[in-house]
């Protein structure tokens, strides 16, 4: 069961809706979130000045109650208001990848943890197949992947990415904005 401080609908479901998506504004670039009437199933890093596809909302309409709940919740958290998530979450991946999911989940904010903690905390011996996990996160910030670093205390990777690049640029900013020291 993956949670940010979530509720989750369980593995397999589909979706009872058609998917809804926003292009919100955030510190580390535009986020497009796609859910359905009863979970987020994607929030993607979205390219500055890129189109979104058609029926992309900037806002959510009157009757979308998890659409205001996700931009509330996430412009709660850039401004330092909100610690934990509480949004239903149905992120597709293998039993593993929702184990990991779940774990990083119990990462508290503004704490971090190595891949092998990870790995150690759901029983597992390969904290690579953790790191691989983390890259599929398809929920980022919310299942907060960014608290994991490599074993010593390194950056480690973000989004498929190690040492450069815009995604360890997000993954900086979001550890500075928790509050983890030396990032």
């Amino acid at each position: 069961m993956v949670r940010a401080a979530a509720r989750r609908v369980g593995p397999g479901m589909a979706p009872s809706s058609a998917v809804r998506r926003l292009l919100l504004p955030s510190p580390v670039g535009p986020l497009f979130v796609e859910y359905d009437e009863d979970a987020v199933r994607y929030i993607h890093f979205w390219p500055q000045g890129a189109h979104p596809p058609a029926g992309t909302r900037v806002e959510p309409t009157r009757d979308d109650p998890l659409g205001w709940t996700v931009a509330q919740q996430l412009r709660e958290y850039f401004d330092g208001a909100r610690r934990d998530f509480d949004l239903p979450l149905s992120p597709e991946g293998t039993e593993f990848q929702r184990r990991v999911w779940d774990a990083l989940c119990r990462i508290p904010y503004g704490e971090t943890r190595s891949y092998g903690d990870v790995a150690d905390d759901i029983a597992c011996r390969a904290p690579r197949a953790v790191g691989q996990a983390n890259r599929n996160n398809p929920i980022p910030i919310v299942i907060p992947c960014h608290r994991v670093l490599a074993a010593g205390g390194g950056i480690g990777g973000y989004a498929g990415q190690w040492e450069k690049g815009e995604g360890m640029e997000r993954k900086r900013w979001l550890l500075r904005h928790e509050g983890v020291p030396g990032v």
